[in-house]
């Protein structure tokens, strides 16, 4: 029961890390229609970030501080680069249509990386958790469960950044402009909006979003050039199961890919041991024996992208989507 409870812990806390990197890919795409193969990066560039704050701020404010400065600095400072592409770049290319867009935010990426490289290197930068929040939550060793509290955290971060996306899109003035200026973007020009101020807002607030995955992810996980590849083609399989454009989809699917992955780690079944049970007998001449013989655990990476081809099997448009595209 506790290794049940630990790994649903781990499970929630990794699908929950996922949704704040997804979040902001899905309120980009149902905004403004545009996929941004950079996003990722963008995620990268806040982890490199955060962990630059803090080596600047360590001396001055400690390094627990430095750690809530970068948390606040690095996702502005993300953000504020996302808007700048957008309009700089993205926006002189979005009326060619949507292939001139992919392939922008696609080769974007590869220079996102190639910048990272130059400035910080080619191996692993130490962004480490802060001391306040490295340990175990006390609460749940009451009970003879060790969980990271920095996981708790994580959870805490996700679930209060869901709630105000929540309310700022269905709640404020603001979210509901974003809104109209998707589907009617005339009217809401020729009411006194300014709708590619809109856009580059939405992309801005999305690559912010992407951000704080990254300053929050960092730590966690390891801050060096891959992360962004690591992470990438998860997000793309969490926002098509989800369905595109769905955020509540985006939640459900980071979580149900998150404890998918964290649950098949822990079983060493194989379809040789069900064939076993069930009393059939397979040998090495079986034919296709080498891939009976595969664990749970030695698949786990694949069952995302197994779950994508069933969805887009069986709901193209995802589990809460609207859009067939």
């Amino acid at each position: 029961m506790d290794i049940f409870l630990i790994s649903l812990l781990n499970g929630l806390s990794y699908g929950l890390l996922l949704f704040m990197l997804s979040s902001g890919l899905t309120l980009i795409f149902s905004m403004m229609g545009v996929l941004n193969f950079a996003h990722a990066s963008f995620y990268m560039i806040g982890a490199y970030f955060a962990y630059q704050i803090g080596v600047w701020t360590t001396s001055m404010a400690g390094e627990n501080a430095g750690f809530w400065i970068a948390l606040i600095i690095a996702p502005l400072a993300v953000g504020l680069i996302g808007a700048m592409v957008e309009k700089y770049g993205l926006r002189k290319v979005h009326k060619f249509g949507h292939v001139p867009e992919l392939l922008f935010t696609f080769g974007l990426s590869f220079i996102i990386v190639e910048l990272v490289q130059v400035i910080w290197g080619r191996a692993a930068v130490g962004y480490r958790v802060p001391p306040i929040l490295d340990g175990p939550i006390e609460f749940l060793k009451n009970f003879g469960l060790t969980f990271s509290l920095y996981r708790g955290f994580m959870m805490i971060v996700a679930l209060v950044m869901l709630l105000l996306i929540w309310l700022m899109l269905t709640r404020t003035r603001i979210g509901l402009v974003i809104q109209a200026a998707l589907t009617h973007p005339d009217a809401v020009e020729s009411l006194g909006h300014n709708v590619p101020r809109v856009f580059m807002l939405v992309f801005g607030g999305g690559c912010a979003l992407a951000g704080l995955a990254g300053v929050i992810g960092g730590p966690a996980f390891v801050t060096e050039p891959a992360m962004a590849a690591t992470l990438g083609s998860i997000i793309f399989v969490v926002t098509v199961v989800g369905g595109m454009g769905s955020l509540a989809g985006a939640f459900i699917a980071s979580v149900l890919i998150g404890l998918i992955q964290t649950f098949a780690v822990k079983i060493d079944l194989s379809l040789l041991d069900l064939f076993k049970t069930l009393g059939v007998v397979l040998t090495e001449k079986t034919p296709f024996f080498d891939v009976w013989k595969l664990t749970v655990s030695q698949i786990a990476p694949v069952l995302p992208y197994l779950l994508l081809v069933l969805i887009l099997i069986f709901r193209p448009r995802g589990l809460m989507g609207t859009r067939e595209g």
